[in-house]
This record gives structure tokens, C-alpha cells and sequence, in this order.
């Protein structure tokens, strides 16, 4: 397997209502370089508590974060950002507003875009965000990582409408990829799609005890290999 590597991890952490310190030993431990984190601070002080996290991760904040209705792209210091763009999807009454973060980055030898995402529990919305998040998606040029909480399985339209054209990198892994809820998970709500010319060398649903206590999802791991360039 040639390329140049990439560690991506996407995480919801339950807008950091769990165990901090499991959080924070989780993710150091991993050592990712890209955490496409969903329910990240998005209100008040929402700036300084997503660099506060970042730092807590050894990591910086890339995208994300208010504009994005609470999606966060953190990099390690090892990615370059290039540029970021943020999408909001349309409000429906008395629901929580969602969107969507993007960041087209860089590491020696390689390039990618990144993207993330939190669709709606409501099943009557979650289609019409899946479709607008997947034409965003679509216009991306080069390598792409997108990592989401999709409030759905694989069998729901808006999984699909989503990994249409991508891969989901639980293909190369092992076991159900169950994520949610963490103390015993019997769903699976959450993913990461490349596209295909990303070659997908690991896949893991993280499952420690330290995982149990951070969030009520499980985080996804993906150990990806870019082309070079």
C-alpha cells in the first residue's frame, strides 16, 4: 500500500457533558491528525472553548464551530489548512439549527478536503441535509474525508444519499462498527466516507473504557493513505 498516511478520527462527544479527562486521554492517545468532532461548543464563548479543546487535544482548531452549528475540524500540527468554508442548512421550527464544516488541507507529499458533519434526528429533515451536505460534498475536488454523525444506519436514505460514490472505510474493518449508544452499542449512527482514490489501510470503532466514560457515542478511527502528490 503506497501513499502518503493520514489518521482521522470523528468523534461526537455529547457537547462535552462526559468525562473530559477520558476525552482528552482518548484522543492524545490516538494521535490523530484530523478530529472531525460533532457537538463542539456553539454558542457562548464558543471560540475560546473550541481552541480550549483543541489545546487539550495537542491539536489547533481548523473550521468550525459557530458557523458550522457546532462542527469542529481540529488538525495536528503535522496538517497545513489551506482554506475553510462553512454550510448551514435551513432552519426548521422549534428544531435545532445544523450545518456543516469544511477545511482543504495538506500534509507533506499529499492533499485532501475534510468535512463534517451532525444530520438531524428529526426523520422528516435529515433528507433534505443529507442532499444538501452530499452536494457540497460532490463540488469538492481531490481527496476527500467526510465524517459525520448521520442519526441513521447504512439501511436509511440519508446514509445513502451521503456514501453514494464514497467509501465507507468500515469496509476494512472488523464487527458491526456499533457507535451509540457507548455503555452498550446496538447502533450505528456513525461514519466516515473517503473517495475513491483514498485508500483505506485501517478501521476501528474505539471501544475502551475511556471511550464509555468520554461520550455517549463511540468514536471511528480510519488510518488512511492519500495519493502523493
Amino acid at each position: 500500500m503506497s501513499g502518503v498516511r493520514l489518521r482521522v478520527l470523528s468523534y461526537n462527544v455529547h457537547g462535552l457533558r462526559d468525562d473530559r479527562s477520558a476525552l482528552i486521554g482518548l484522543v492524545r492517545e490516538l494521535a490523530p491528525d484530523v478530529v472531525i468532532v460533532q457537538e463542539a461548543p456553539r454558542r457562548f464563548r464558543w471560540r475560546q472553548k473550541c481552541a480550549s479543546l483543541a489545546d487539550d487535544f495537542g491539536m489547533v482548531v481548523a473550521a468550525g464551530g459557530m458557523p458550522s452549528l457546532g462542527n469542529l475540524l481540529l488538525v495536528s500540527l503535522r496538517v497545513r489548512v489551506h482554506d475553510t468554508w462553512c454550510l448551514r442548512y435551513p432552519l426548521t421550527p422549534g428544531r435545532h439549527l445544523r450545518g456543516a464544516a469544511f477545511a482543504r488541507c495538506s500534509v507533506p507529499g499529499g492533499q485532501f478536503t475534510v468535512s463534517g458533519s451532525h444530520l438531524a434526528t428529526d426523520p422528516a429533515e435529515r433528507p433534505d441535509q443529507a442532499a444538501l451536505w452530499k452536494d457540497a460534498l460532490s463540488s469538492v475536488e481531490g481527496p476527500l474525508v467526510a465524517g459525520g454523525d448521520l442519526n441513521e444506519g447504512p439501511g436509511g436514505g440519508a446514509w445513502r444519499t451521503v456514501a453514494d460514490g464514497l467509501i465507507d472505510t468500515a469496509s476494512h474493518g472488523g464487527g458491526a462498527a456499533l457507535t451509540f449508544p457507548a455503555t452498550l452499542p446496538r447502533l450505528r449512527l456513525d461514519a466516515l466516507f473517503v473517495s475513491p482514490d483514498v485508500e483505506v489501510a485501517g478501521y476501528e470503532v474505539v471501544e475502551t473504557e475511556a471511550a464509555r466514560r468520554a461520550s455517549d457515542h463511540l468514536p471511528v478511527l480510519a488510518d488512511l493513505m492519500l495519493p502523493a502528490v
